[in-house]
């Protein structure tokens, strides 16, 4: 079974395909994309091309991926339609095989994005955030875009110094830049600098969305964040492996809800302006997020060491808790709560 049989992944990409956006922006438009068949790049493709579909927006979407095999069995559902385009490219080089002379929307999704790539592939995760933008920003000049999208991510806001719940957009907690874990959130944190950078000396109209932790059907197999661990786990029939004692406090968006957010920051953003995609009813220390995981499936949960590799890749703040008000001024609302959301993707992916 594949999404496209999937009753619940039908009513999300519909759920979100109809929000109050003005969605008139992109008509006729070309957009590209990096990290088209990641866990947000995915679903945000569907959403863009049912409104294509049932709308006739005729905006071209370039999905810029390093193994187009894999991205047109992804996305076999519209392997005849002509408003979906293949570019094999690695973002760490510059872009030279699109053949067009301007590109309206670029959205740089691309990154490693689970603590296992963190720690096995430190050099790769810091060249995709910072060199792979450059090279999207510079392709983004060149083709005279009217909106670059940088997807950046709530660890730039580092460990929480004790004087706030929530952090906003000005918030800058503590990072130790001396270690290999460091080089995600700060090389996000460049890559914001770099974005604002491009706004001033090229006048690129830039804007910023920084993603809480997102999960839901849509993410990949190999991915070794704590909440896609819980639930191939339950959808395994497994026990729930919970590597501390679980007491981080984190904010988590459903798939669905972190798009119709991202979509929001790029229709409707400030130009220049960061926003958390946030909603505190997703907010959930990770032991209370294992025991509703497991609720589902009627396993345990069960602590255990991590070894020298994983406890590597893992976050050390212990409360990132996001506050998306700046977004919810721009219209934006999430539609799951943590134990909705993480139902609906349990659900999905039972039926794959």
């Amino acid at each position: 079974m594949f999404f496209y049989d999937d009753e619940l992944y039908l009513e999300d990409i519909l759920n979100v395909s109809e929000l109050d956006l003005p969605w008139e922006k992109l008509l006729g438009k070309k957009m590209l994309i990096s990290g088209a068949t990641g866990l947000i790049g995915s679903f945000l493709v569907d959403v863009i091309m049912k409104k294509n579909i049932k709308e006739k927006l005729q905006c071209d979407i370039y999905l810029l991926t390093r193994n187009t095999e894999k991205a047109k069995l992804r996305f076999s559902k519209y392997n005849n339609c002509s408003m979906i385009k293949y570019v094999e490219a690695d973002v760490r080089y510059p872009i030279k095989n699109i053949e067009i002379d301007r590109m309206d929307y670029v959205l740089h999704l691309a990154s490693n994005t689970h603590p296992m790539q963190y720690s096995t592939d430190p050099i790769g995760t810091i060249t995709t955030n910072i060199i792979g933008l450059q090279n999207m920003l510079e392709f983004a000049i060149e083709h005279e875009t009217e909106r670059f999208l940088f997807a950046s991510s709530n660890e730039i806001y580092g460990e929480n110094r004790g004087d706030t719940e929530f952090f906003d957009e000005e918030y800058c907690g503590y990072i130790n830049s001396n270690t290999m874990r460091a080089g995600y959130p700060e090389s996000k944190r460049c890559g914001e600098s770099l974005c604002q950078a491009y706004r001033v000396q090229k006048k690129l109209d830039v804007v910023i969305a920084r993603l809480t932790r997102t999960y839901g059907p849509t993410m990949l197999m190999t991915d070794t964040k704590a909440i896609s661990q819980f639930i191939k786990k339950c959808i395994a029939g497994e026990d729930i492996i919970l590597k501390s004692a679980g007491n981080q406090y984190y904010s988590y968006q459903y798939m669905s809800d972190s798009v119709s957010g991202l979509l929001t920051v790029m229709l409707c953003g400030a130009e220049g302006e960061a926003y958390n995609i946030a909603d505190e009813k997703s907010d959930v220390k990770l032991k209370d997020l294992a025991n509703i995981i497991s609720s589902e499936s009627g396993q345990k949960v069960i602590y255990e060491i991590p070894n020298k590799i994983e406890a590597a890749g893992y976050s050390t703040a212990t409360k990132a808790r996001l506050n998306g008000n700046k977004l919810k001024k721009l219209g934006w609302s999430s539609k799951y709560n943590i134990r909705e959301g993480v139902k609906r993707t349990i659900s999905i992916l039972k039926n794959m």
